[in-house]
């Protein structure tokens, strides 16, 4: 086996990895900024959650057939591109701001736009690091990864809130600004092409059932992708029950957010140790123990101990749950063939997001009829169940990845 240098010396990565680093911080700079401004320019919380609605439907309905294309074409000239398009949405949405131009409509628009680039950029960014790093340092780089969206998350919102107090068209501003930082990266980390000899293209439904097929094909990998979105849906659910039991606790708007940033604090740290975590276990038994780790946490948070204990419990599983998304990336990344990567990245964005909005949704009705710990309990015992079955599955168990 060929020797390769540590990842921090692998240029192409390094670059790639900070210029999506800036971007992702403008990200979460608009995610409170976007919402401040729809309701301060027409009062329509409705609309608010419109545009950001808006957004991840573009993404879910794009990113299937932008996963074909994306193995179809140059994966630089894709990832350039749909940065670049990103790039010029942004400017276009602050230079309206500035002026006052901006109508109702719009922000669909702008939002919609986005999305579908989004579409394009994260299956192009997968093949990307494919091409770049070393099959022995994925774990690291996808730690790496990891860590850069929970700092962006923690410091995006906040920062975006004080900027967005200064003037309102600073966030977006510095939005566009990050996007032009991202795209000069990415042309200089010079990312290789897709090889010259490459397999007919395919109609797209014929693209799309090859890339299903090989995944259900995939035994380990399946029950493995099964358990990670039961996982999406039902840590998503105990959002809401959550700010509920802080309520019903005596905790304000203060207390509550205090122990949400407990999720950003544990997630970064997480998300640095998830290599590590990552080699304590196989891939199959690790997903499982994180699992039970979470419904745990979740049954200690609903002990009846003031409005600030869910904090520690709330950490400890936002500190485990990036070594799942690190594993789940890096074995994918490993066994699907280069010229599918693409493809069944956006089958498993699509699956992942797909069930997203289910969650607050079913949360939102729980602790509507049983109250906040009640929920937060019943939720943490239905993951326990959910890890007891993946543990009776042989092919998890055995799945090494």
């Amino acid at each position: 086996m060929a020797d390769h240098p540590p990842l921090r010396r692998n240029r192409p990565f390094q670059l790639l990895w900070i210029g999506g680093a800036v971007s992702q911080l403008g990200v979460e700079l608009t995610k409170l900024a976007m919402p401040l401004l729809v309701l301060a320019l027409t009062s329509s919380p409705g609309l608010a959650g419109l545009v950001t609605g808006a957004k991840v439907a573009a993404t879910v309905l794009v990113q299937l057939p932008a996963g074909v294309w994306v193995d179809r074409w140059d994966r630089r000239r894709t990832l350039i591109t749909a940065q670049a398009l990103q790039l010029a949405n942004a400017v276009l949405l602050a230079v309206l701001v500035m002026t006052g131009l901006l109508d109702a409509w719009q922000f669909l628009v702008f939002g919609i736009v986005d999305g579908a680039c989004q579409a394009f950029t994260e299956p192009a960014r997968t093949t990307a690091i494919r091409a770049i790093v070393p099959p022995q340092q994925l774990a690291t780089a996808y730690a790496q990864e990891e860590s850069r969206n929970h700092a962006a998350r923690l410091l995006g919102p906040p920062l975006g809130g004080l900027l967005y107090g200064i003037a309102r068209a600073v966030p977006f501003v510095l939005d566009a600004v990050t996007y032009l930082v991202a795209l000069v990266f990415t042309v200089m980390a010079k990312v290789p092409r897709r090889p010259e000899v490459a397999a007919p293209p395919q109609r797209m439904h014929r693209a799309l059932g090859e890339s299903f097929a090989w995944l259900w094909r995939q035994r380990g990998l399946r029950e493995a992708t099964l358990l990670v979105n039961a996982l999406n849906l039902l840590g998503g659910a105990f959002m809401i029950p959550l700010i509920v039991l802080v309520t019903e606790r005596g905790g304000d708007a203060r207390v509550t957010g205090a122990v949400m940033a407990g999720i950003g604090i544990g997630g970064l740290a997480g998300a640095l140790l998830s290599a590590r975590i990552g080699r304590l276990l196989p891939p199959g038994p690790l997903m499982v123990a994180v699992v039970a780790v979470f419904g745990a946490c979740l049954l200690v948070m609903a002990l009846p101990f003031g409005p600030w204990w869910p904090l520690l419990p709330l950490m400890v599983l936002s500190v485990t749950t990036p070594a799942l998304n690190v594993v789940l990336s890096v074995v994918t990344t490993r066994l699907v063939p280069e010229d599918m990567i693409g493809r069944v990245s956006s089958v498993l964005g699509v699956l992942g997001r797909g069930l997203a909005p289910i969650g607050p949704v079913l949360g939102g009705a729980l602790a509507g009829v049983l109250g906040g710990a009640r929920s937060v309990a019943l939720i943490g015992v239905v993951i326990l169940v959910t890890a007891g079955v993946a543990i009776s599955s042989r092919a998890l168990r055995g799945f090494t990845g």
